[in-house]
């Protein structure tokens, strides 16, 4: 009898092997991170009601992060006096997933913080900031 556990993976990444790196700082208090893209793909039509080939159209990312007000405070402390948020371009996040064998890296480009909000009630423990982000494009796995 076979009783070996097959393991194909080890150890999986977590949330714990994550490292979200913004305007020159590992930020700590981050609680959710998102962020996709997209490509508008399109069939295209010639004689007959079937798609004769595939336009390709605009490009779009997006994404959204939450941290703790604690996060968002030091977040703004780390920007000259009289700064918005919003009025600072970030180049470039990079996003790390990884434990010391295997690592991978996403790099969000030319990140805007389009907006912030914050929600709290009776209850909660802690406050948490959404921001909204306006990224160019990401790199996949770089």
């Amino acid at each position: 009898m076979n009783t070996n556990i097959i393991n194909k993976f080890g150890t999986l990444m977590g949330w714990g092997a994550v490292t979200f790196n913004m305007m020159g700082r590992d930020v700590d208090g981050i609680t959710e991170l998102e962020y996709e893209d997209s490509m508008e793909i399109n069939n295209e039509y010639g004689a007959g009601n079937m798609p004769v080939g595939e336009s390709q159209g605009n490009y779009s990312a997006k994404g959204s992060i939450s941290v703790l007000m604690e996060e968002h405070i030091a977040l703004l402390r780390s920007l000259p006096k009289g700064t918005r948020i919003q009025d600072v371009l970030i180049p470039a996040i990079p996003v790390v997933y990884g434990l010391s064998d295997v690592q991978t890296i996403d790099v969000l480009n030319n990140v805007r913080i389009m907006g912030s909000g914050r929600s709290i009630k009776q209850g909660d423990g802690k406050v948490i900031m959404k921001y909204e982000l306006k990224i160019s494009h990401i790199d996949w796995n770089v």
